[in-house]
């Protein structure tokens, strides 16, 4: 089966060659928004980014699309994320968690995930209704297999999402997420970009240490960029450093044991662990 597609709050785009053969191909941008009657309507806004090409093979049975899930700020905001995955054959479906009518986002020293849960547990609700609707949207893609990805908050809930529903996800792509510690069995295959930030701190125990993160085939990418740049907000050069290292792990699968990658030369370069083979 090849790769279903991302289910992504994310816009996943790989520079120079996926770049351009997003243009050649053709990706499609969808806006649709749900309301779960479960939950008093509540809206739920998802993106679709698919590769037309992709989208029409699918609709023919021919191919089952991978799925990508990304967790956002604002589910428009991560377009340089986007179209990496769209260009490898991935439909991306960019989720928007957080609606004005939430209330604001806490930080409550000394309950679980510094007060975050019920956060975690409402985008798990999202994603699971979002996933139920888009079955009717488009049946050829492999909702059973996703591929996690999120930034900050986005990448907490991608992490818990995956460590209640460990079947249901293949990989988990974060970009500095801070509360929810890394699955270390081993069944989901894991990259994650570190920040070097002054205010932007992992809690203790979030990361495990470089022997724990070998055993359990985790790919931890340290970088000298702040938690902020990862996003659309970013410098080009955080973006385009970010892109270069998960392009090469997505092309290898993170399978390859001698896979290393390291962040290009000038500002935000850093060293890149190895990324090691998975025990899947």
């Amino acid at each position: 089966m090849l790769r279903g597609v991302a289910v992504l709050l994310l816009n996943l785009v790989l520079l120079g060659v996926a770049h351009v053969s997003a243009n050649v191909w053709a990706v499609r941008h969808e806006t649709i928004t749900f309301y779960d009657p479960t939950r008093d309507n509540r809206a739920v806004t998802v993106e679709i980014v698919v590769r037309r090409d992709k989208e029409m093979q699918a609709d023919a049975q021919m191919i089952t699309l991978p799925v990508a899930h990304g967790n956002t700020v604002r589910f428009t905001e991560y377009s340089f994320l986007a179209t990496v995955f769209a260009a490898r054959g991935y439909m991306v479906v960019s989720i928007q968690h957080d609606l004005e009518s939430d209330p604001p986002l806490a930080t409550k020293v000394g309950e679980p995930y510094v007060g975050r849960l019920p956060v975690y547990q409402r985008g798990i609700a999202n994603i699971r209704f979002a996933i139920g609707e888009l079955r009717a949207v488009q049946p050829n893609a492999d909702y059973d297999h996703l591929t996690m990805v999120g930034h900050s908050n986005g990448g907490d809930i991608s992490k818990y999402f995956a460590k209640i529903y460990p079947d249901q996800v293949r990989k988990v792509v974060t970009l500095d997420n801070l509360r929810v510690p890394f699955m270390t069995d081993g069944r989901v295959k894991i990259l994650s970009f570190r920040s070097r930030d002054p205010v932007f701190k992992a809690d203790s125990g979030v990361v495990p240490d470089d022997e724990m993160c070998e055993k359990a085939g985790i790919a931890v990418v340290r970088t000298d960029y702040r938690h902020t740049d990862m996003s659309d907000r970013g410098p080009k050069a955080a973006k385009a450093a970010i892109l270069e290292v998960l392009g090469k792990y997505l092309d290898d699968d993170g399978n390859h044991p001698s896979f290393r990658a390291r962040m290009p030369e000038g500002r935000g370069s850093g060293l890149i662990a190895d990324l090691p083979r998975s025990p899947n």
